[in-house]
């Protein structure tokens, strides 16, 4: 055979079938999509228990509310109407909350208001906390004039002192230009020290979140929140760092070993339990306690659950409730929201929302029950803040 006819054959026998020898026909691909992290909205696909605790199970005193707007609100056009004080009394009987402790009494005319309108219209189920008066802060004879208005104030029904986180990161010497206040000014020792005389808990909120003194970036994991309420912010400008004020909080503690410090949110530093552990190792006149914070414990429960173990006769029960629109969702004032905190605390639920708001107003994570034992729930819910009150145990 020819050497042509040769190389034509092996040529011919070497030739694919058309459909190996074309690329093969992909489905056309989508172009990427973008979606704003508002409206991201997962539906997890864990299959897991589900409990629903519709009322606790041991009366709760919730020493930590701001109940006290009730009084003060008025129907707004165009709005619902607010939740009054009848409601409030009807969820409490339906969640097994026997007292609310109103810690935002205010002081003078606006304390008896509180007093008249909660503590003796609905007796047994509100008592109201006095405030500092910071306008009198440069008179000079304040020191003395503070320590002597708690007494007033006691006389007048208040079963503690209330100091909000504006001392130490807005209070300031001079209007709103002036140097801050620190918080273990020299000028309030007689007001702690009257306090303790007096046996007046102080419930003291200081700082806040670990992420309120960090940049607003993309590695803040409270980026909605803080993107949200830019305001809620303390990173730079003049404020002190975050242990400079926890430092300075425990500072009082230490100088004041006869009165008793309630430090809210879990003194503020629920991110790292170790920390709040040393304290409360150290200050033996400290209590903590946990309103708006199961987000936080509830994400390390097993951690969570050793320091509730640990401490069972020094944490109590809060919520931080606020009625008629809280900006704050995972404080609003309705049963949805006490929901919550018995099931993290009754059960050993794996995965599911610290509030009921639908998106997560913290920082976009689930939480995981402790389940706490009938003996720790029964401190947690009632008997310590009984004890602290001058009220009877379970």
């Amino acid at each position: 055979m020819p050497n042509t006819t040769r190389r034509t054959l092996l040529k011919a026998s070497t030739v694919l079938p058309l459909s190996a020898a074309l690329p093969a026909q992909q489905p056309p691909q989508p172009a990427k999509q973008q979606l704003p992290l508002s409206d991201f909205r997962p539906k997890s696909m864990l299959v897991v228990p589900e409990t629903k605790i519709a009322r606790a199970k041991f009366p709760v005193i919730d020493v930590h509310t701001h109940v006290g707007g009730v009084l003060r609100a008025r129907p707004a056009a165009g709005k619902p109407a607010p939740v009054d004080l009848p409601q409030i009394v009807s969820w409490m009987d339906q969640l097994n909350l026997s007292l609310l402790l109103n810690l935002t009494g205010g002081y003078g005319d606006a304390l008896a208001r509180n007093i008249d309108g909660l503590d003796r219209k609905r007796p047994g189920r509100f008592l109201s906390c006095v405030q500092p008066d910071w306008n009198r802060l440069r008179e000079p004879n304040y020191p003395a004039w503070q320590a002597a208005d708690l007494a007033r104030a006691k006389q007048a029904g208040a079963v503690g002192l209330k100091v909000l986180k504006n001392l130490g990161l807005t209070v300031r010497e001079q209007g709103k230009t002036g140097p801050l206040v620190r918080l273990d000014d020299p000028r309030f020792d007689p007001m702690w020290d009257a306090a303790g005389k007096l046996n007046l808990p102080v419930f003291i909120h200081t700082s806040d979140p670990d992420a309120f003194f960090t940049p607003i970036d993309r590695f803040n994991e409270r980026w909605d929140e803080l993107g949200n309420h830019p305001d809620w912010s303390f990173y730079g400008r003049d404020f002190p760092s975050k242990p400079e004020l926890l430092a300075a909080r425990n500072r009082v503690i230490e100088r004041h070993p006869k009165t008793t410090f309630v430090c809210l949110h879990v003194a503020n530093h629920p991110e790292n339990l170790d920390d709040v552990t040393a304290w409360l190792r150290r200050y033996p006149n400290m209590l903590v306690e946990i309103g708006a914070r199961i987000g936080e414990l509830g994400r390390q429960p097993r951690r969570a659950r050793r320091f509730f173990d640990e401490f069972p006769d020094r944490i109590l029960f809060g919520t931080d409730a606020t009625p008629n629109g809280s900006s704050v969702p995972q404080q609003d004032l309705t049963p949805a929201m006490y929901q919550c905190y018995f099931r993290f605390l009754e059960t050993l639920d794996e995965y599911f929302d610290y509030s009921p708001a639908e998106i997560p107003p913290q920082g976009r994570w689930r939480i995981y029950g402790i389940g706490l034992p009938d003996d720790i729930l029964r401190k947690l819910y009632h008997d310590n803040a009984a004890r602290l009150l001058g009220l009877p145990p379970l």
